[in-house]
């Protein structure tokens, strides 16, 4: 679902917008505040602020603004995690200065966002492939996921190696054309 789907549900029905914007974001969420509190706190302190996050998204943000859900949902799960770890450090009687070189741990090079898109963006290239239907899909899974080589695919498929070859090569372009129809290009 898209995120300006979810800001029209949203609108229209909230109760069924914010069921649909967590679940879109709730893995997103949590690998954030997973990130930031491990080592601080405990499972159920990383899902207490999961649940945080979401509730202060769901109180304070407007459906009609026009925003970036990912960045704004990227910004308030980061704040409330650090807030969190805060927390818990002087809790257990740990201080977290500015100055502190492991402060950069917070930060992390992971870059999450990409991360995510790159999982939508297979998970979509999947379903395409799915939508060819055997032995297409399964040459090309086979062929290009696990570097199998057109005689390996013929023996897997009962098919000669030259035809292995020609599907696969009509298999992508029907999924280009399946994917140039979703607005991707390669």
């Amino acid at each position: 679902m898209t995120d300006e789907k979810i800001l029209s549900l949203m609108r229209e029905t909230p109760t069924n917008g914010q069921r649909a914007l967590f679940d879109k974001y709730y893995n997103y969420v949590f690998s954030i505040v997973n990130r930031i509190i491990t080592g601080f706190g405990s499972q159920n302190d990383c899902e207490e602020c999961v649940i945080d996050v979401f509730a202060s998204i769901m109180m304070k943000m407007d459906p009609g603004d026009d925003i970036s859900l990912r960045s704004y949902i990227g910004t308030v799960a980061r704040n409330a995690a650090i807030s969190m770890r805060r927390s818990l450090a002087s809790k257990n009687g740990a201080c977290i200065s500015y100055d502190d070189e492991n402060v950069a741990e917070i930060a992390g090079e992971e870059d999450i966002e990409k991360n995510t898109d790159n999982a939508e963006l297979a998970d979509l290239l999947l379903g395409k492939i799915g939508e060819l239907g055997p032995p297409d899909s399964v040459i090309i899974v086979q062929k290009y996921y696990y570097n199998k080589t057109s005689g390996e695919i013929a023996k897997m498929t009962g098919m000669s190696a030259a035809a292995v070859r020609v599907r696969c090569g009509r298999a992508m372009n029907r999924l280009k054309k399946l994917l140039v129809e979703d607005g991707i290009t390669l």
